[in-house]
């Protein structure tokens, strides 16, 4: 098979529509155990500067086409064990370009168990299904013919003619010209239809959509096709693809035509009909759905996928002290406040809803964890009772904040009004230096699973199980990355259907798009959390434990050399990790950069080129450096240096930000302090908010009130696309308060349709 695997990076070339050079040498990167994020980064070079997502794609193509020809390696020795295997069979089967055409072709020889055209060929039967197949003109009628063949098996003509028949059929059935043809046509014009099973019980009425649906299987949305698929799993729908008969018969005709002078005509006509309702249509339909199913697990994990990049790159806020809040009703709300590093400082659990409703006593030790601790930031969860903890915050801040004029008056001599908040009546409670207080909402999904996991108890050991989700959500404003690290991606509830799909292939999906983000932003070693440097290339879990336990019986990495005495860390592990761990205050600046430990060299050259050093301040060492590249063009002071441009573009660009997090770039959070509701809004009222998920039909942003907001697709202008963690600017369209639901438009585009369905 070697002269089919020399084609990969043509085939996967005109596949992806890529310079076959380009391919070729990120196969020969891959296969030489790289890492992809170390591929796209520092070896630009060699890849013509393909980024993260078209190597992946080639990794992915690579991986399916090795995986085709190992399946055809099998098939081939199969076929060829039953001494089967013609050159113009093994020539087709060389041939085929996807693992559907493959399987075709391997279908009339698969091990099948016994079948009623096995028991027919047992019985001598195959002779008589080749006169069906030959559709002679000339010789015995069909019933004289089978005289032949009566046996103590069949001991009639029409049991002779009926396992004949058979033979045809499942012949039929099995061609893969057949199967193409008839496989091809459906994915156009056939349809899927839906009833719901009677008697089914579906009392939220998830799935009523679908109760009597039909649709152009080439019209069918991917979430369509998940509904209906759980809807099925769930026994409340009957799914069916329904091929209309005159393209199977079709299908059939152009490959084993009827002789209409034949005296066998009519048997190969019932025996296609036989084969086709019995055995052609339910395996293309069983295709069919799977091919649907394909695509829309694709689908979805891709909109997973991107939704997660978006939550992992929201932008830390750092310098805050957090007071992180698990909202809850029956057991309370669990709440935690930590200090600017992520140090847990203090832990309560307040009671303000039902059945309990606390909410005096709670903001009073609410107020009072604030102003101990200088709390700037309060982080509710998204989950069960946030949005009345939310009304709750602002409260507060509203408590404190009039708390604090008073004060002032009284400072100023002016008479003070009437107190008669919970925390005014906390006598030893100083407000008069509290600082400026806000809230936001975070997305709390996972935090349940990280409190009970090994790493949680290993992080806050005195802690019970409950108070560490209020950590978690305190930490995830400080740096929502090193947080959400510690979770399994699958638990961070940002897609649709997440748990419909294709496990295996959403948690690759979702383990890159980790690992990517990881490697973007860079770990500083000397703080990392083991979860977080496991995604780092070229560790992993094993490795990433190791240097934790180092660092902690050795004290803090003095430089990015000293992490190669970590045991296990070899000469591979470093050369792909170097480039994305960072070590401040290190004697060598060039650690704390993006810089690899191989471009070292080239970096100092390029700094004693500028007359500056690292120490230079950046103002300064940024003049000197566009100076120099003003002086000598890119592409010669590369060949000068004996480097590539891009790496020397990315030398130049360190060199000013070294270490430059990409998170700075995204817009901040929005912070609040009061809350609004539904009453508070009008038509035509103009929002910021933040995306929180995007849909096939939409996305939902959080406006401030308890419901999200749909903006719907039809509201999304033309190439335009929000993603997870986005702050964009809505205009409130539609309000139906009677079902909670809210439509939102794009400033300036007149709105359409909101409703989802």
């Amino acid at each position: 098979m070697s002269e089919i695997h020399t084609t990969y990076p043509t085939r996967i070339a005109a596949r992806l529509q890529l310079a076959e050079p380009r391919v070729a040498a990120t196969i020969q990167l891959l296969d030489e155990g790289n890492t992809l994020p170390f591929i796209a980064r520092y070896r630009k070079e060699m890849t013509g500067g393909l980024d993260e997502e078209q190597i992946r794609a080639i990794e992915q193509a690579l991986a399916s086409l090795r995986a085709l020809d190992e399946r055809r390696a099998t098939i081939l020795a199969s076929i060829r064990e039953q001494d089967k295997l013609t050159p113009e069979l093994e020539a087709q089967l060389l041939a085929a370009e996807t693992l559907t055409a493959l399987e075709d072709l391997y279908q009339p020889y698969r091990p099948k168990r016994r079948t009623r055209a096995s028991i027919a060929r047992e019985r001598g039967l195959q002779p008589l299904a080749d006169l069906i197949l030959a559709q002679p003109r000339k010789g015995e009628r069909p019933d004289v013919a089978a005289q032949a063949f009566l046996s103590e098996a069949a001991p009639t003509v029409d049991d002779a003619l009926a396992g004949a028949r058979d033979i045809v059929a499942e012949t039929i059935s099995d061609h893969a010209e057949v199967r193409r043809q008839t496989r091809e046509k459906a994915m156009r014009f056939a349809t899927l239809t839906a009833t719901r099973i009677e008697g089914s019980v579906d009392e939220k009425g998830v799935f009523t959509l679908y109760y009597d649906f039909n649709s152009r299987i080439d019209r069918l949305k991917p979430y369509q096709v998940l509904a209906l698929n759980r809807g099925e799993t769930q026994k409340v729908l009957r799914v069916a693809v329904e091929i209309p008969e005159r393209d199977w018969r079709q299908s059939i005709q152009n490959v084993f035509p009827d002789h209409p002078l034949s005296p066998w005509a009519e048997q190969l006509k019932q025996a296609a009909e036989d084969g086709a309702k019995r055995l052609l249509l339910p395996a293309i339909e069983r295709d069919i759905r799977n091919t649907l199913t394909e695509r829309a697990d694709a689908h979805a994990i891709q909109v997973f996928a991107a939704n997660l990049r978006g939550l992992l790159t929201q932008p830390p806020l750092a310098g805050h002290v957090v007071l992180g809040i698990d909202p809850g009703y029956r057991t309370g709300c669990k709440v935690a406040v930590v200090d600017a590093s992520g140090k847990v400082l203090e832990t309560a659990t307040v009671y303000p809803h039902p059945p309990q409703k606390q909410q005096r006593e709670s903001l009073a030790i609410l107020a009072s964890l604030v102003q101990r601790h200088g709390v700037t930031l309060i982080s509710i969860g998204n989950g069960t009772a946030s949005r009345e903890t939310e009304q709750l915050a602002a409260e507060l801040i509203r408590s404190l904040e009039n708390k604090r004029l008073e004060i002032k008056r009284l400072e100023i001599g002016a008479p003070a009004a009437n107190l008669h908040s919970p925390i005014s009546q906390s006598p030893d409670l100083s407000v008069s230096h509290s600082p400026d207080l806000h809230y936001l909402i975070v997305n709390e999904a996972g935090a349940s699973v990280y409190s009970a996991s090994p790493l949680a108890r290993a992080e806050l050991p005195d802690l019970d199980v409950s108070l560490r989700g209020a950590v978690s959500i305190a930490r995830r404003v400080q740096d929502p990355l090193a947080e959400l690290v510690k979770i399994d991606p699958k638990s961070i509830g940002v897609g649709l259907y997440q748990h419909d799909v294709n496990q295996k292939a959403l948690a690759a999906a979702l383990d890159g798009v980790v690992e990517s983000v990881v490697n973007q932003v860079g770990a500083d070693v000397n703080t990392a959390s083991p979860a977080l440097l496991t995604y780092v290339a070229g560790i992993g879990p094993k490795l990433a434990n190791a240097i934790v336990a180092y660092r902690n019986e050795h004290g803090p990495f003095a430089t990015r050399t000293a992490i190669k005495k970590v045991s296990g860390l070899g000469p591979k592990a470093f050369e792909q990790a170097a480039g994305f761990l960072r070590v401040r205050n290190s004697d060598e600046p060039l650690d704390a950069s993006a810089i690899h430990p191989e471009s070292y060299a080239v970096a100092r050259q390029v700094l004693k080129l500028a007359g500056v050093t690292m120490h230079t301040p950046v103002s300064a060492r940024q003049v000197q450096l566009d100076a120099l590249r003003q002086r000598k063009p890119l592409a010669a002071l590369a060949a000068e240096l004996g480097t590539g441009e891009p790496t020397l573009a990315d030398i130049f660009a360190q060199l000013v930000r070294p270490g430059r997090d990409p998170r700075e770039d995204v817009p901040p959070p929005i912070l609040r302090s009061d809350v609004l509701s539904m009453e508070d809004l009008i038509v035509g009222m103009k929002l910021q908010g933040t995306v929180r998920n995007v849909v096939d039909f939409g996305a939902f942003v959080d406006i401030g009130v308890k419901q999200d907001g749909l903006l719907h697709r039809s509201q999304i202008p033309h190439g335009q696309q929000p993603g997870v963690g986005d702050i964009i600017d809505v205009e409130i369209v539609a309000i139906d308060k009677e079902r909670g639901r809210i439509g939102l438009g794009w400033p300036g585009k007149v709105a359409v349709d909101w409703a989802v369905g």
